[in-house]
């Protein structure tokens, strides 16, 4: 038995976690990245998707602080668990839903989506990327690999988030979405996969912010909005971003 504090041991696991997303997803980071870049140069949109907590990740770089401004959280209030968390459990494996959420939130083919699905295991997201690469949208998967392999598939089509992506991102979380293990508890304790989400999500829009300053294009990126109480302009830029794209999100 581990005789150092189980918050440390967290904090260890969860440092394993990104540190392994460092060693071995850099290739798929640098490519989902440039079809982000694409999008940008294409004045399209990046549509994040998520289900239950994953829903965490993909509204984490909407519409806030030091992120762009063409950034879009598809946030389906039966599936996202912020209310009725139990029968959201539900929803989210529902099959048939894509169609509908891609043409409500008018997704393009000149957009990008990002599916954010730790199992990768439900229906929803499953349904979502599937139509959405029947549209010729691309896929961005973040998902765990070796939990999605090891769950049986729920799809009646027998497939995982990952077979339906253009590129797969590993989040590297463990069998169980938990960190640290007890003795006299079965169950583990501490989640992961928001953390190591909202890593590989904010390293994608960061690099891809990098890449469209190379090519001398200015991307479009929200200040803090709290910084307005101290400067105009960061009030007037902030509301020229919103204006510019209210027609486009729907949930903006």
């Amino acid at each position: 038995m581990s005789t150092e504090k189980s918050w440390k041991r967290y904090f260890a696991e969860m440092t394993q976690v990104v540190e392994e997303i460092q060693k071995t997803q850099e290739k798929a980071i640098l490519e989902a990245s440039s079809l982000i870049t694409r999008t940008i140069e294409q004045e399209g949109i990046i549509h994040t998707f998520g289900v239950g907590h994953s829903h965490i990740v993909a509204e984490d770089v909407f519409w806030r602080a030091g992120t762009l401004a063409n950034v879009h959280a598809i946030l389906e209030p039966s599936m996202t668990g912020h209310s009725e968390i139990t029968k959201s459990a539900g929803m989210e494996k529902i099959e048939g839903t894509g169609e509908i959420i891609l043409d409500y939130h008018r997704v393009a083919p000149e957009d990008i989506l990002i599916v954010i699905s730790n199992s990768g295991n439900n229906g929803a997201p499953i349904d979502v990327a599937r139509e959405a690469r029947k549209r010729g949208i691309k896929v961005i998967a973040i998902t765990s690999v070796r939990y999605s392999d090891y769950l049986k598939p729920l799809h009646s089509s027998g497939k995982k988030l990952k077979d339906h992506a253009d590129i797969i991102i590993d989040n590297c979380c463990p069998i169980g979405d938990a960190a640290v293990n007890f003795e006299d508890l079965d169950a583990g304790v501490g989640a992961t996969s928001t953390i190591a989400g909202s890593y590989i999500l904010n390293a994608l829009l960061v690099q891809a912010v990098e890449d469209i300053l190379k090519k001398g294009k200015v991307p479009d990126v929200y200040f803090n909005g709290s910084l307005a109480a101290n400067s105009v302009k960061v009030k007037e830029h902030n509301q020229a971003l919103i204006d510019k794209y209210y027609s486009r999100i729907r949930n903006l």
